[in-house]
């Protein structure tokens, strides 16, 4: 009875130390754009497996437009926020401090499809052509003045069609010659349609990423220049917890597909797809234990989109695929670090659309490597 009432006890111990180590989280909300989707991956895998909760915090995501979320974190209503480069340069530019303190996307996730029927595309084939845009505003139209200007061309030299976000509609129809989209989703649409033979007259298609041209910086996580100075320590957790769920989302996709599920409901999840993920995810901490190469994980998100492929049909893979497409664009040997010349690119592009005046606002105060440099798990 001793024995037993000692258990009890100790039991109960660690249940009440539980339940005050919850009390103890911090409570906060990331503010994301666009709406739950595969591609906030590491934010669902962040709070599901406990990136964040190791280092302090209960968190919540919130999804805004972008302006609204440059708003609240730079009225400091919110702590953390999710927005691309160009914002914070512009957003500087009217004296608001935001500081841009690590790189999500280290590669800009924006590129142009054009109908071809070999994988070669020659921007300079676009004089004369009808190009789709979801509108003048944006990475879209950011990403395409940069590949125009690369190609030595303009916003003149071609026609451009505001379409919305409806390149893969759009482009089948034959209503452009070519379309803006983002470089890990929209060209898998366009892909399978094409494979189903959903695409009208369309018989091939060619990509241009601006990855491939210019390093421009892209999303990433934001705070207040306040907060960063009044509570590094608070910044300095959030980026360790977005940095290892990050990193483990990179490393385990099918383990971070299958945490998005309860954020994402739209999100396909067939029980036999949902039971082979789960196997893969196993059988990848098993591989991950060995210290595999940064190339080793790679070949791996290969073999298991094979293995599904085999399994399944690639019909049933799209939104994985595209997990893992974004993915390529997040991996990098150091994550988070952003660059000066990546900044310097997007302020030259941001200038020749008119967005941005001669008298920019100082790059170097715009983003700092300094929680990355920092990070510790």
């Amino acid at each position: 009875m001793r024995k037993i009432l000692g258990t009890a006890l100790i039991s109960c111990f660690i249940f009440l130390s539980s339940l005050g180590a919850q009390a103890d989280l911090i409570q906060e909300r990331i503010l994301l754009t666009f709406i739950p989707n595969i591609q906030f991956a590491p934010f669902y895998l962040g709070i599901a497996d406990g990136h964040f909760a190791r280092q302090g915090f209960e968190v919540t995501l919130e999804h805004l437009q972008e302006p609204d979320v440059l708003d609240l974190v730079a009225a400091g209503q919110a702590d953390f926020g999710i927005v691309s480069g160009e914002q914070v340069i512009l957003a500087r530019a009217k004296s608001r401090d935001v500081v841009y303190v690590y790189e999500w996307f280290q590669e800009y996730p924006v590129g142009i499809v054009m109908i071809s029927d070999d994988d070669g595309a020659d921007l300079a084939n676009l004089t004369g052509m009808t190009v789709g845009i979801p509108g003048r505003f944006g990475a879209s139209y950011s990403g395409l003045t940069t590949l125009l200007q690369s190609a030595g061309l303009s916003e003149d030299d071609i026609e451009l069609n505001e379409i919305g976000f409806n390149a893969p509609d759009v482009f089948c129809l034959g209503a452009v010659d070519a379309a803006v989209v983002y470089v890990n989703n929209e060209p898998l649409q366009i892909r399978d349609r094409l494979a189903a033979g959903d695409c009208g007259d369309v018989t091939g298609m060619a990509i241009v990423s601006v990855a491939s041209r210019v390093d421009l910086v892209s999303n990433g996580l934001i705070v207040s220049a306040d907060l960063a100075e009044r509570d590094p320590d608070k910044v300095q957790g959030l980026v360790n917890g977005f940095n290892s769920a990050l990193k483990a989302t990179i490393n385990n996709p099918a383990k971070a597909y299958l945490a998005s599920g309860a954020f994402v409901e739209t999100l396909p999840g067939e029980p036999e797809f949902l039971t082979l993920l789960r196997e893969l995810a196993a059988e990848q901490e098993v591989f991950l234990a060995t210290d595999p190469t940064r190339e080793q994980i790679g070949e791996s998100r290969s073999d298991m989109v094979e293995l599904l492929a085999n399994a399944l049909g690639p019909d049933n893979l799209t939104q994985f695929e595209v997990l893992l497409r974004t993915i390529e664009l997040w991996d990098a040997d150091t994550l988070g670090h952003s660059d000066l010349s990546s900044w310097e690119a997007m302020s030259d592009t941001l200038r020749l659309m008119g967005f941005l005046s001669d008298d920019a606002p100082d790059l170097n105060a715009a983003f700092s490597n300094q929680f990355v440099t920092g990070i510790r798990e």
